[in-house]
């Protein structure tokens, strides 16, 4: 009797002692991202991610006082769980009606843009002889939505925190120049509102990033790009699927001994992603409870780069040497001037 008790029990003890073990982790990834919000706001920069404070904050938390092995658990429960469901909720963010104010020749400049972009920075990589992963992480980054495409492409990706950070690193520095630069650009190239909207919304790399360039050159500007921005934000979901098939059926020698092909699982959070899209194109939540969603989904994400950086050794990333940042920077003036060509052929 007592044999089968504890036959019984063991597994949800072993279920209870593990969430137990993930507390204090989770408890600091939060403590992480709460104080990378903390400084965005207290240096009045908006256009300062705390996404990005929040990896650089765990990178100097690790790489300086250390992160004691008690923490592991709930910092792998913060990059794997946390950040899955923060990519789903990331869906209340976007709408079928977005893409239709885009328009289908926005539309296609955006999905042409972020195929063109992606496959050419893969292609630079194998080039310059960078590691797959990390060529694969910086397109991700680049293409879609900086680093939460990076981590949410590591789901599929699986590279290391290294580099991931480093993924990180590159469109943190290129998507800044692009804020800085495209307001004085505009000057030169004498763009519409609405061209200069599609313009940054299609290539600048995160959203606080393209928020602070577009709207410098007004309104208009800045709400088309808020808007075209999200619409390739959509698009995650779709890359991250193809990566997934693409990654299945090749063979990953740097994953197992010699060229057998392992097959990788579906991210079927991918799925709750475009639930929680077309769920929100219902427009049934208000307008207060979605702006509280959204400053949730950011939280969130901030834990799970604050647990990416709290697995990061700056020894690592140094010995990555300056290949890979080459990689992001011919990555960043592709996507700059293949856009930009796609906008002046449709808007000239």
């Amino acid at each position: 009797m007592q044999t089968f008790a504890s036959s019984v029990l063991a597994p949800s003890s072993t279920r209870w002692l593990s969430g137990r073990s993930s507390v204090p982790g989770l408890f600091l990834t939060a403590t992480i991202a709460a104080a990378a919000f903390g400084l965005r706001n207290l240096s009045g920069i908006t256009a300062l991610s705390p996404l990005i404070v929040a990896i650089v904050l765990g990178i100097a938390f690790h790489n300086t006082v250390g992160t004691p092995a008690a923490f592991k658990p709930g910092v792998v429960f913060s990059m794997r769980r946390v950040l899955r469901f923060a990519i789903i909720l990331l869906g209340l963010q976007l709408s079928l009606s977005q893409v239709v104010e885009v328009g289908g020749a926005g539309l296609a400049i955006i999905a042409s843009t972020l195929a063109a972009t992606f496959l050419f920075t893969v292609w630079l990589g194998r080039r310059l002889g960078v590691e797959r992963k990390l060529s694969e992480l910086i397109a991700a980054g680049t293409s879609i939505c900086g680093a939460s495409a990076v981590v949410a492409t590591n789901t599929v990706t699986r590279a290391s925190d290294e580099d991931v950070a480093y993924a990180v690193a590159c469109v943190t520095v290129f998507g800044s120049a692009s804020m800085l630069l495209y307001p004085v650009l505009e000057g030169l190239l004498q763009l519409t509102p609405h061209a200069f909207g599609l313009w940054a919304g299609a290539s600048v790399h995160e959203i606080a990033q393209v928020v602070a360039a577009a709207f410098q050159n007004g309104v208009d500007s800045g709400n088309f790009a808020m808007i075209a921005k999200l619409s390739r934000v959509m698009l995650l979901a779709p890359m991250i699927l193809a990566l997934s098939c693409f990654s299945a059926g090749k063979p990953q020698t740097d994953r197992i001994e010699g060229s057998k092909r392992q097959s990788v699982p579906v991210p079927w959070f991918v799925l709750g992603f475009v639930v929680m899209m077309l769920f929100n194109s219902l427009d049934v939540i208000p307008h207060l409870e979605k702006a509280w969603l959204v400053q949730t989904t950011t939280f969130l994400l901030a834990i799970a780069l604050a647990a990416m950086g709290l697995e990061t050794d700056v020894g690592k990333l140094r010995a990555k040497g300056w290949k890979p940042l080459l990689v992001g920077a011919g990555s960043w003036l592709f996507i700059s001037a293949f856009s930009l060509v796609l906008v002046e052929l449709v808007y000239a």
